[in-house]
């Protein structure tokens, strides 16, 4: 009983840590191989669903068995920040829409440095443990631990959704070989919901819960690896990123403003004007979005998305 309280006490301690530091979501789950979820990523894979993310191939093993990546690991904490902010985009279709979570600075900047201050209170409090952080980078399936942690559910969106935020959530982990007390994995409340896979212009989501990157318009501007062919389907006024099956989530009715300054608006704004596009160089695009996550796509690939957006509009 005594070896219990203090499992309990400890997965507590981290929390009120995580919370202190921003993060507005905390979970728990055990390390362990995701086998259901292995077959899964290997079918999809299989199928050409992961587009030129050739990345995705590798590490499989890693990707799907914690104990593999971090040997010694016994749990996974999942963390969520919430980055939602009230802002819009115009109707105007000289400029370019920029998904939500681009809106602010680059969130791995801020979270890599929540999670290094995090992980040095954790040695202090755990000196003889280890700890290894993760944010979206690493070969982990972030979505499936935010789940098993009981954040939330994975949605017929594929997005992670949480009751008291919705979708809007950035997601990171720490693996530990510490032995901490298991939340319960997050129930679906999507129920008869299709509002997400009846609002997506590309018919990206082919199935609840099933998405072909190849068609989504999020992968073809940001993780698009080449030139865009004859087959590409529009993408719908988005330059960068995309946000409408999130938009017309019902969950995402519940959602508030970030406390998290840096994550409102830059001077770079919610979208972008073609025609500004079209004069930036080198020089310019490195500047001006040296604190952006926008910078992923580099300017080739920002200038290939401005010219299918700006093809009837003459500004390419």
């Amino acid at each position: 009983m005594k070896a219990g309280k203090e499992v309990s006490n400890s997965k507590e301690k981290i929390r009120s840590i995580a919370l202190e530091l921003g993060f507005t979501n905390f979970g728990v789950a055990k390390a362990a191989p995701l086998e259901k979820e292995k077959k899964a990523l290997e079918e999809w894979i299989k199928f050409g669903h992961h587009g030129t993310m050739s990345w995705m191939e590798r590490n499989s093993e890693w990707r799907t068995d914690p104990t593999k990546y971090f040997p010694g690991a016994k749990s996974v904490i999942s963390l969520g920040m919430n980055y939602y902010t009230q802002n819009d985009h115009s109707n105007d279709s000289s400029y370019g829409k920029i998904s939500n979570y681009a809106w602010g600075e680059d969130y791995h900047d801020i979270i890599n440095e929540r999670l290094g201050k995090l992980i040095e209170e954790l040695k202090k409090l755990f000196p003889n443990s280890k700890f290894k952080d993760c944010c979206d980078t690493a070969p982990i399936m972030e979505k499936v631990w935010a789940e098993k942690a009981g954040i939330g559910w994975i949605g017929k969106h594929t997005n992670l959704i949480t009751k008291e935020l919705g979708s809007w959530v950035f997601l990171s982990e720490i693996i530990t070989d510490l032995e901490l007390e298991e939340d319960t994995p997050g129930m679906d409340f999507c129920g008869s919901c299709t509002l997400c896979i009846d609002s997506c212009p590309t018919d990206a989501l082919y199935e609840p819960y099933k998405l072909d990157s190849k068609r989504c318009i999020s992968y073809l501007t940001i993780e698009h690896k080449g030139n865009f062919d004859s087959g590409t389907p529009s993408l719908d006024g988005w330059i960068y990123g995309c946000d409408i099956c999130q938009q017309v989530c019902p969950w995402n009715n519940f959602q508030s403003e970030t406390e998290e300054s840096s994550f409102q608006p830059s001077e770079i704004g919610t979208e972008l004007e073609l025609e500004y596009v079209n004069n930036l160089d080198e020089e310019d695009f490195k500047l001006l979005f040296k604190k952006s996550p926008i910078k992923r796509t580099k300017l080739s690939g920002l200038n290939r998305n401005k010219e299918k957006l700006g093809q009837a509009l003459n500004v390419v």
